[in-house]
C-alpha cells in the first residue's frame, strides 16, 4: 500500500498549528521512522494519517484514494493505528483482543464467523504469540502486549500500520522482538510508520527516516544519509556523535 500526505496541517487551537505543511510518502513493504522531540507532533501526525483527526489543510491518500472520501469502515480495512500505551479495562484473552480487529469487517450485531477466527489465528501465529492466545491480555508483559496489538492490526486486514513509540517501555530484548516482527512482516507486503525517540532503531530497522522539527518534516531520506550529527542536534537540541565499527555498523551516542 502506498501512503502519501501532502502539505498536512493540524491545530488544536486556531492560534497555533502543531503540524505545518507535512509531506511524506512511503510504499508497500517499507518502514518509515518518524523522529522528533517531545511535543513535536508525532502522535498527532499518526492520528491525522489514520483519519482519527481531520487535517486543517492538506490531504492524506491511500493507494491514490483521498482518506477523507473513504467511509470509516473502508478506511479501517486499509490502515490501522497501534497506540503507544494501551491499558485494558476488562480481562479479555489475547485471542479476544485480537478478534476486535475484525470489527471493520462485521455488520451491526453480526457475530464473528469462521473467516474472522481464521484471520485471528493467522495474525497471532505471524507475530509468534500462539502460546499466549488464551492468556488474559491484562496479565502479559508489555512486549507481548505490543505484539498482540500488532496482531490485532493484522487481523484488521490493514495494509499499513501506524505505530506510536511501540517499544517505549520495553527492555532491549523485547524491543528487538517487536521490531524484528515488524521487519519480518514487511516481507508480506505490509507497510509501517513508527514514531520513535530511538535513532539507533531507525538505523537498524528503517527504510526511510523523517525528522519532525517544529511541526514540519524538515529532513527525510534513507537512514544512513539523513541520520547525521547535524540532523540529530537540530531535532533534539543536543550534541551527538556517530560511531562506526569495522563492519560498517553505526551507533549514536550523546557527545560527552
Amino acid at each position: 500500500m502506498r501512503i502519501e500526505c501532502r502539505d498536512l496541517a493540524y491545530a488544536y487551537t486556531p492560534a497555533q498549528e502543531i503540524l505545518q505543511s507535512v509531506s511524506l510518502t512511503w510504499g508497500t513493504g517499507q518502514i518509515v521512522f518518524i523522529l522528533g522531540s517531545n511535543g513535536s507532533g508525532k502522535t498527532t501526525l499518526l492520528e491525522c494519517l489514520s483519519g482519527l483527526r481531520p487535517p486543517l489543510r492538506g490531504h492524506v491518500a491511500l493507494d491514490g484514494h483521498d482518506l477523507s472520501d473513504l467511509p470509516p469502515r473502508t478506511r479501517a480495512q486499509m490502515i490501522g493505528l497501534v497506540p503507544q500505551l494501551h491499558e485494558p479495562i476488562f480481562e479479555f484473552t489475547v485471542e479476544q483482543a485480537v478478534l476486535m480487529g475484525r470489527a471493520p469487517h462485521l455488520g451491526l450485531f453480526e457475530r464473528p464467523g469462521s473467516n474472522d477466527r481464521a484471520a485471528v489465528r493467522e495474525a497471532i501465529a505471524a507475530v509468534g504469540i500462539h502460546h499466549l492466545r488464551h492468556r488474559p491480555y491484562t496479565q502479559i508483559s508489555g512486549g507481548e502486549r505490543q505484539l498482540a496489538l500488532i496482531a490485532r492490526g493484522l487481523a484488521q486486514g490493514a495494509g499499513c500500520l501506524l505505530m506510536d513509540e511501540p517499544v517505549a517501555h520495553l527492555d532491549p530484548h523485547h524491543q528487538h522482538d517487536v521490531m524484528a516482527s515488524v521487519r519480518a512482516l514487511t516481507e508480506r507486503g505490509l507497510s509501517f510508520a513508527v514514531t520513535s525517540h530511538l535513532p539507533n532503531h531507525a538505523l537498524l530497522y528503517a527504510d526511510w527516516t523523517a525528522f519532525l522539527i517544529e511541526g514540519s518534516v524538515q529532513i527525510q531520506g534513507p537512514p544512513r544519509s539523513t541520520i547525521t550529527e547535524a540532523s540529530l542536534q537540530a531535532t533534539y537540541r543536543m550534541a551527538f556523535e556517530i560511531i562506526e565499527g569495522a563492519s560498517g555498523s553505526r551507533a549514536i551516542l550523546p557527545r560527552q
